[in-house]
């Protein structure tokens, strides 16, 4: 009767063992899975190397997208997205282009600032007019925004919409603009937001002294109750009965 009682208890604790065990140390599982980012959603440019393609392939690039700032996704792809670039209004116009996939990351919220937005004037000088020519204008001023840069070779031109059209001009010493920091403040929060949630998951599901001192005793005592088990009975020598 009591090896049938140890043996029973022997085999509640072996059941039981795996359970109090999760319960003591908890798995966390990273249940995060990539989504397919949909049809306006917003894209930042991680690299110098971005360029704005007119067509799904490498040699019709247009201009590198300005680091930092983004693109609207139009449908996504692989190896390509198609995308929308830049907005409407008096001096900017939308584009409608491809950009690497691997050069853009995907954002769930709608920056404030998505696109560069810088307006300059061009000044071309007619320095080959005769003198005392009259009336006629000896320079023409063009108003140009900037869409981004393009090198070639040593030089660096930049693509711009200037009345109306798009082409390319020396790129001007003094163009610079700010970076968007929009991208970089969204990954600090997120890393702020994690820090609280592993704080918060570790108060939860942590290990209590209460369940680590079952686990203890648990394995202790099942080595103890087996040995107890396989320990041989003490028989007489002779049998009273006899």
């Amino acid at each position: 009767m009591k090896k049938f009682f140890l043996c029973a208890l022997l085999s509640a604790l072996i059941i039981l063992y795996p359970l109090l065990s999760l319960l003591a140390f908890p798995i966390n599982a990273d249940a995060s899975e990539f989504t397919e980012p949909k049809t306006g959603d917003y894209a930042c440019v991680l690299t110098n190397d971005a360029y704005f393609y007119t067509a799904p392939q490498t040699n019709s690039g247009l201009f590198l997208l300005p680091k930092t700032y983004y693109v609207r996704l139009l449908s996504y792809g692989s190896e390509y997205c198609k995308v929308e670039y830049q907005q409407e209004d008096m001096y900017t116009q939308k584009l409608t282009g491809y950009v690497k996939t691997e050069r853009l990351a995907f954002v769930e919220y709608i920056p404030l600032r998505p696109y560069p937005y810088y307006v300059f004037d061009v000044t071309y000088r007619l320095d080959d007019l005769p003198q005392g020519t009259g009336n006629s204008f000896t320079e023409i001023v063009y108003t140009c925004a900037y869409y981004g840069d393009y090198p070639i070779g040593s030089e660096t031109w930049c693509y711009v919409l200037r009345k109306g059209e798009f082409g390319y001009i020396p790129k001007p010493l003094d163009l610079s603009f700010e970076e968007n920091t929009e991208y970089a403040d969204y990954l600090a929060s997120l890393k702020n937001e994690q820090s609280s949630d592993a704080i918060e998951n570790e108060k939860t599901n942590g290990s209590s002294p209460a369940q680590i001192a079952i686990l203890v005793a648990l394995c202790l005592l099942v080595p103890l109750l087996a040995a107890l088990i396989l320990k041989p009975s003490r028989r007489p020598p002779y049998d009273p009965a006899e």
